[in-house]
């Protein structure tokens, strides 16, 4: 008769963590998005046609404003180190150090941004926060709503401060001193039709 204790949960062997050389390695190979959490490969669920506007918008809009200068914005596959080997793909983020064609994570992020999705709202608002937080060089992360228009911004002005939590809504201006460029929030929800949720009407292209 087998012994019952060895079948326990209990006694059953623990997984040990991929490493982030597993994971590039087998991420390379899938059709989907995955991030990895220090321990595991975690798929990137897909967004709507609403989260795909405001990224257009989002990335149209750096890359208007950091053309000719020392930074630039790159996303959503530009892959973010984070606390215990943990690898994120922010919405976009941006650099203003050299990078190096070959590597697969990006030095030197100062701002990184995401779009909340139905499913990514714990992670973007708790988890990320504490990840992007152990990174010296971010000086602001930005959330974006996908269900209205309207932006939480963290923001510190060196590595040793707290978060400085900010709200920003379709009136207000997106001030980034580190980088030297500012956004018009509504600029990132042009032709965004938030529907049913009746939170603000269309905005026409400028």
């Amino acid at each position: 008769m087998p012994n019952r204790a060895m079948l326990s949960p209990m006694n059953a062997p623990l997984r040990k963590p991929w490493t982030q050389d597993q994971f590039f390695a087998w991420a390379s190979s899938q059709e989907g998005r995955y991030e990895f959490d220090g321990f595991q490969p975690v798929a990137m669920t897909g967004g709507n046609n609403r989260h795909a506007v405001i990224m257009r918008n989002l990335h149209r809009t750096l890359d208007a404003r950091l053309r000719t200068g020392p930074c630039q914005p790159l996303g959503p596959d530009a892959g973010v180190a984070t606390v215990e080997n943990a690898i994120r793909y922010p919405d976009a983020l941006i650099t203003c150090d050299k990078l190096v064609g070959t590597d697969r994570v990006v030095p030197g992020v100062v701002v990184v941004f995401e779009i909340l999705s139905p499913t990514s709202g714990r992670i973007d608002r708790i988890i990320k926060v504490r990840e992007y937080a152990a990174i010296p060089s971010i000086r602001r992360y930005v959330i974006l709503e996908s269900s209205s228009a309207g932006l939480l911004v963290l923001e510190r002005q060196n590595a040793d401060e707290a978060w400085k939590a900010t709200t920003l809504t379709s009136d207000d201006i997106l001030h980034m001193p580190e980088i030297t460029i500012e956004v018009p929030v509504a600029e990132f929800y042009e032709r965004v039709d938030f529907g049913d949720d009746n939170e603000l009407d269309e905005i026409p292209v400028r």
